[in-house]
Parts: structure tokens; C-alpha cells; sequence
């Protein structure tokens, strides 16, 4: 029998081989003095460098550490949610492949955590980005974000945070939701807070992200907010804007009715063509609610499928 781990550190990786070794080394040089049994998962994301064989090496040299390969490149969200499922610590650290979070900061999320929190965020005060590329729409996001979901951080960019296992054990990741699990967490009911944490400027390497990522995080921002107060009664959303054109279109109904009984002409009134048109969408806004209340009962009951494929988990440099 093998002890339980205390603690896993998922890091998803995308071309970063110049990176790895370094990344390893601080990580356990960070962990191994402060006693706790850990894990070091790292999950390649397809990448076209060398990551998978620098993954490979180090993970027959390192002990802790648990290469995951994924057959082809799925994105962060993706790997992550692979990461999420291997690990085994009863907490679980996340942070980027690419050395701009400091691993020296891991203690000190599980310090906060274990204040009684079920996930700590990491805040990047002093971020080293380009002002006008970077931090800039990154403010405007966050404010963003956290107006919409309630839940109020500093940096919900940052990689960096420590969850409890049963915190992630019930979420299942999409598109491009990892950047949202916060806010996840709090539709769950979890308590969350944020440290200030170090950030370093890039080393190896460039940046993954483009400008097509703020319309993707746009789109995940409405679906969180839908999940956040319609996730188990879309009726609500639906048939409310239903019940809403229905009346609209009994109202003008009766008034052209009412017209039509005392000898008035309604035939080219655009009142007409707005009251069949709303009744129309009414019945079709009240049928869109009751097919989404049962989406979401086969939601919550269906199998499980990951949204990844794994080629292969390495631990000790040995397949599993």
C-alpha cells in the first residue's frame, strides 16, 4: 500500500520544451522541504517540439513526476481537465508551463487553503506583460467577470491556484472554462479567496495567446453566467420570455379583434404581422424551456466522456 499524496501540481503543457527541466527542478525544490507527499503532473498537450520526449526523460529521473501524453493538441482547458482526473493529492496546485509563476509560492496557497478555504487564488500584483497587450485587457476582464459571476478577484487569468479535490471532483470543463473555475466553484457553494503571488517574465519561448482568445473568453462568460442562475431551471429564462410574447400577442390580438368587430380594416396593419410573429415565438420560447429542463436532467444523469484522449501516462518512465 502507498501513502496518500497530499498534494498534485497539474500543469499543462504546449511546447515548452526549454522550459520543462527548469520548471521540474524549482518545483521540487519548492515541495520536497516542505514535507508533504506530492505529485507532479504534467500533461503535454500535443505539442509539435520535444516536450513528449523531454517529458519521457525527466519523468524516469524524477520520481514524482507523471507524464501525461494526450494524443493531439486540445487546448488548456482540455489538458487541464486531464491533469484534474489523474491527479490523486487531496489538494490540487495548477500553475503554467512557461516559469512565470514563481513554484516558491505553492506553500503559501496551501498555508491559505488550509485556513479553511476551498480554493485560493493566486494574484498577480506585479505582473511582467506588456501593459497595453496584456494587463490592460486583462483589468477590463476581470471587472468583467467578476460583475457578471459575483464572485470578486483581482487576477482570474492566473494559473496559479490550490483547490480542495472535492472542489474539482464535481466539475466538468468545456471550451474554454478553466480561466471560469472560480466562478464554477462558487455556483458550488465553495469558499474563495486570493494571495498576491509572484510573476516573472517569460523566459523560453512566446506567448500561446492571441486576440481571438477575448472572443472565446466572451463566450464562455455568457455560459458561465447562464449556469450560474438558470443551470437547473432554463424554464425560467425561456418560459418567462415566452409567457411574455404569448400575452403580448393575446393583447394586440384583442385589439385588432376589438377593431375588426367595429367595422375597421386590420388587414395591412403591421400590428397584425407583429401579434402572429410574437405569438409564434412565445410557443416557440415556451417549447425551447421544456426541451432544456430535459437537456439538462440528461445532463446531470448521463456517462461521463472526457473531452480528451490520453496516448499515454508515464510515472517513473513506465507506461500505466
Amino acid at each position: 500500500m502507498t501513502a496518500p499524496l497530499d498534494l498534485s501540481v497539474v500543469v499543462p503543457l504546449y511546447n515548452e520544451e526549454e522550459s520543462l527541466p527548469h520548471l521540474v527542478q524549482q518545483l521540487t525544490e519548492a515541495l520536497r522541504p516542505s514535507g508533504e507527499h506530492f505529485e507532479l503532473v504534467l500533461v503535454n498537450d500535443g505539442s509539435s517540439d520535444r516536450s513528449a520526449e523531454v517529458l519521457s526523460e525527466l519523468s524516469g529521473q524524477v520520481p514524482e513526476l507523471v507524464a501525461v501524453l494526450l494524443r493531439k493538441n486540445y487546448g488548456q482547458t482540455a489538458a487541464m481537465a486531464a491533469g484534474f482526473d489523474v491527479a490523486q493529492g487531496e489538494v490540487i496546485v495548477s500553475l503554467d508551463g512557461d516559469l512565470q509563476n514563481d513554484p516558491a509560492d505553492i506553500p503559501m496557497l496551501l498555508s491559505k487553503l488550509r485556513e479553511g478555504y476551498d480554493l485560493v487564488s493566486g494574484w498577480r500584483h506585479q505582473r511582467q506583460d506588456a501593459a497595453l497587450q496584456r494587463k490592460l485587457p486583462s483589468k477590463i476582464a476581470n471587472r468583467l467577470i467578476g460583475r457578471v459571476t459575483g464572485v470578486k478577484l483581482h487576477d482570474y487569468g492566473c494559473s496559479l491556484k490550490a483547490y480542495r479535490r472535492e472542489v474539482l471532483a464535481d466539475m466538468r470543463l468545456y471550451g474554454e472554462l478553466h480561466r471560469f473555475l472560480p466562478a464554477l466553484a462558487f455556483i458550488e457553494g465553495a469558499r474563495i479567496t486570493e494571495v498576491k503571488v509572484n510573476h516573472r517574465a517569460r523566459q523560453f519561448g512566446s506567448s500561446k495567446y492571441g486576440i481571438d482568445r477575448t472572443f472565446r473568453v466572451l463566450m464562455d462568460l455568457l455560459t458561465v453566467w447562464f449556469m450560474k442562475r438558470f443551470l437547473t431551471r432554463p424554464m425560467y429564462v425561456f418560459g418567462f420570455g415566452g409567457l411574455m410574447a404569448i400575452a403580448g400577442s393575446l393583447i394586440a390580438s384583442t385589439y385588432l379583434l376589438a377593431v375588426k368587430v367595429m367595422g375597421g380594416d386590420i388587414a395591412n396593419r403591421p400590428l397584425l404581422t407583429l401579434a402572429v410573429v410574437l405569438g409564434l415565438a412565445g410557443i416557440q420560447l415556451f417549447c425551447f424551456g421544456l426541451l432544456g429542463e430535459l437537456l439538462i436532467r440528461t445532463y446531470h444523469e448521463s456517462q461521463d466522456r472526457p473531452i480528451y484522449r490520453i496516448r499515454e501516462t508515464l510515472r517513473g518512465g513506465r507506461a500505466t
